[in-house]
């Protein structure tokens, strides 16, 4: 049976523009085109589509997904192959969040997490957020980061949850600043983002560019936004925002002169 390009959107849970630009890059073209211009998609175009979206839900770009489609012409084999991808993706993240876990229960004192386990989910965090730091900021602000944490080495279990518990004291005073309506970049809202740049000061000596660009790793970092969000849901964009004022305003940051102090 063949679906027109609003039909096959629909089944597929994407746009019309996105089916027509699949198009023009010759990505996915119609079974047919009618006289009248109408595109139409049979059941072959329908799976090629259903294993381009496998492949986007895996970050694989256009390009590529052109060529791996190409050089499968077994459908079967293509999808097996594809279950496989997903699979080993969905235990990467579930090993990603049991150490996320972790790291939450015991920075909020949950005593049943054993030291053992608690460092074990600091160390995977903390390789994690300096993964994250390089990719972004390269690997000098990395470097900066474990300089850092280098710094606490000799910290015990009480040393972080201490830093956990005047960590969530500051987020909650943000939480009820937002609740009161406090605008991020307002002088009451800068004035506790202050109190957050100097404690990342403590741990990472972030630059203005970089302390601007923490505002994505606030919201995009599993581990960071878990530990916000562990506060309050909505917190995460307040507090990024409150972070991009403040590297703006305060620091004097400029996306159009970037900062290499």
């Amino acid at each position: 049976m063949e679906r027109t390009v609003s039909e096959a959107a629909r089944l597929a849970g994407v746009s019309v523009r996105t089916l027509r630009h699949y198009d023009a890059i010759g990505l996915l073209p119609p079974g047919r085109v009618a006289t009248n211009g109408y595109r139409y998609y049979g059941r072959p175009e329908l799976l090629r589509l259903q294993r381009i979206l496998l492949l986007r839900e895996l970050d694989v770009p256009l390009p590529s997904i052109a060529r791996i489609l190409d050089e499968q012409e077994d459908e079967v084999t293509a999808l097996q192959g594809h279950r496989e991808q997903l699979l080993q993706e969905r235990q990467r993240l579930d090993a990603v969040l049991g150490a996320i876990e972790r790291t939450i229960d015991g920075l909020s004192g949950d005593e049943t997490v054993t030291d053992e386990d608690f460092f074990t989910g600091l160390s995977e965090a903390r390789t994690r957020l300096r993964d994250d730091l390089a990719a972004r900021f390269g690997e000098a602000a990395a470097d900066g980061f474990e300089k850092a944490v280098e710094e606490t080495a000799g910290w015990t279990r009480d040393d972080y949850e201490r830093l956990g518990d005047e960590g969530r004291r500051l987020l909650l005073r943000m939480a009820a600043a937002r609740d009161r309506g406090v605008q991020p970049d307002s002088q009451e809202g800068l004035e506790l983002i202050e109190q957050h740049y100097q404690g990342v000061l403590e741990l990472w000596p972030a630059t203005p560019s970089s302390y601007y660009a923490l505002g994505d790793v606030l919201i995009e970092n599993a581990d960071q936004r878990a530990i916000i969000e562990l506060v309050d849901a909505e917190l995460p964009e307040w507090l990024a925002a409150g972070v991009r004022a403040y590297a703006v305003r305060k620091l004097g940051h400029s996306a159009s002169k970037p900062d290499h102090s």
